[in-house]
């Protein structure tokens, strides 16, 4: 069966394979014009078109892309059997799976990090906090916006919006105009924050991780991200009802532990950051390192779990009690967006598989060597708003262009904000369409498409202007 199988992919490479296109021993094959390289380029916009429609078809997005990857990869393989070089494809496919590995365990552990937090109650306690102080919407539109400005950084910006609003929906009631404003705003808020910190989204980390911007280099972005974020909330703000909701008294308290947890996460971030900076080592294993502090940490909760127990509460029975429940590590690991991680093995993949082909340097000749690299940069942004910024930035960085450290910044920049200027744009954005179902909306959001976009081009400005030296 196995062998059978090897045969026939073997086959549709060698049928899909043009005869003029060979290679010299040892050499790459420029594959671009071939049937292996157009059916590489329709598998992948098949699979993408799945992925955009997730909200329609309820098939979760990392399903067409692993399945793309898998096939995209095959034909490969069998290509470079048939010219007797499958050692390159096998070299190509294992550099793009470490990077993979190196992605998804890093996120792995950050995932971790939140869910131990969110288990610890510290997201609610905040929210219950913001709620009871009675704030008007306009005060609650600054300060969920706020928030997920400086959240977003530490958070990823998923985990942020749909915090903020959580408390935009608990406030905001029937006023479904103040509740689609207060969301645009978190949205905008979370990517702009989320831009200027290696760790606030996965196109900072992936820029960080393949080393050609250093950890503090990326704080050049804060003004232009502040920019960006400041001046459509400045513009909805006149839009957002005066008006005062009813207060409530609800009081969320921390679980034990939570505010060594958060420590815990900062030691964890501080430990990536030495071991990239000081010890020349790749920060997932500073993170991995810092998972370790959390599993000790957890060790402890759980064996002193019976400090939390009444005394006529046996510790048989502590686990029907949702509050003293003794802390799992492991349940905090098992609930990480697997989905989401998946999704990125089938992104790297396949993007790596049309790099390999040949597509990747026909773009880069394309956009960095006629188009100019700040054009070629901005595009990258408005592109991100409708294709995920994730497989925009992977194509970029494995394109490779030689640019200045500005201009990598600029590329970041715009990769993290561009998907606010659709509400599609970014998981923020798709995430809060479902939780503000009916409240928040694609047309809703596109309403105040020009009010992003001139954030957008003004952050690109003042990036220009701030960061002038670095280009």
């Amino acid at each position: 069966m196995k062998n059978w199988l090897i045969k026939c992919v073997t086959a549709l490479g060698f049928l899909l394979l043009p005869l003029q296109v060979m290679a010299s021993e040892g050499k790459v094959m420029d594959l671009t014009s071939s049937g292996v390289g157009f059916a590489s380029l329709a598998i992948f916009v098949l699979a993408y078109l799945l992925v955009m429609a997730e909200e329609f078809t309820h098939l979760r997005k990392s399903k067409p892309v692993i399945i793309a990857a898998g096939i995209i990869w095959a034909m490969i393989g069998a290509v470079y059997m048939n010219h007797g070089m499958s050692e390159l494809a096998e070299h190509a496919v294992r550099h793009n799976l470490l990077e993979y590995a190196e992605l998804m365990l890093f996120l792995l552990v950050a995932m971790t990090y939140i869910n131990a937090m969110e288990e610890r109650q510290v997201f609610d306690a905040l929210r219950s906090w913001l709620i009871r102080k009675g704030y008007g919407f306009r005060q609650l539109f600054w300060m969920t916006g706020i928030l997920a400005f400086f959240i977003s950084p530490i958070a990823d910006n998923l985990t942020t919006a749909l915090l903020m609003c959580a408390v935009v929906l608990s406030v905001g009631g029937d006023n479904t105009r103040f509740i689609t404003l207060a969301c645009i705003n978190i949205v905008v808020g979370a990517n702009a924050g989320g831009a200027f910190s290696p760790f606030g989204d996965i196109t900072t980390l992936m820029v960080w991780q393949k080393g050609v911007v250093d950890f503090w280099g990326f704080f050049a972005l804060f003004i232009p991200s502040v920019v960006n974020f400041v001046v459509p909330a400045a513009i909805m703000h006149f839009a957002v009802p005066a008006e005062n909701p009813s207060a409530s008294g609800e009081v969320i308290p921390m679980k034990r532990g939570a505010k060594r947890i958060i420590a815990l996460f900062l030691m964890t971030i501080a430990t990536a950051v030495m071991y990239h900076n000081f010890l020349g080592l790749p920060p997932v294993i500073g993170m991995l390192t810092g998972l370790g502090y959390l599993k000790f940490f957890g060790f402890y909760l759980k064996k002193t779990s019976h400090k939390c127990l009444p005394a006529n509460v046996t510790d048989e029975h502590a686990g029907q009690m949702g509050e003293i429940v003794p802390f799992d590590i492991f349940t905090k690991i098992a609930r990480a967006e697997w989905d989401t991680l998946f999704f990125f093995y089938g992104v790297v993949l396949c993007v790596g598989g049309l790099g390999f082909l040949g597509y990747l340097g026909m773009a880069s000749e394309l956009m960095y060597n006629q188009w100019g690299a700040t054009s070629a940069n901005v595009a990258v942004g408005v592109l991100s708003a409708i294709v995920d910024n994730i497989p925009v930035m992977f194509a970029v960085l494995t394109m490779n262009p030689d640019m200045s450290t500005g201009q990598w910044l600029l590329v970041t920049l715009t990769a993290g904000v561009g998907g606010s200027l659709l509400s599609i744009g970014s998981a923020a954005g798709v995430a809060l369409m479902g939780q503000a179902r009916g409240q928040y909306t694609f047309f809703g959001h596109l309403k105040w498409a020009p009010a992003i976009a001139a954030g957008y081009a003004a952050s690109i400005l003042v990036h220009f202007w701030v960061n002038a030296n670095l280009f």
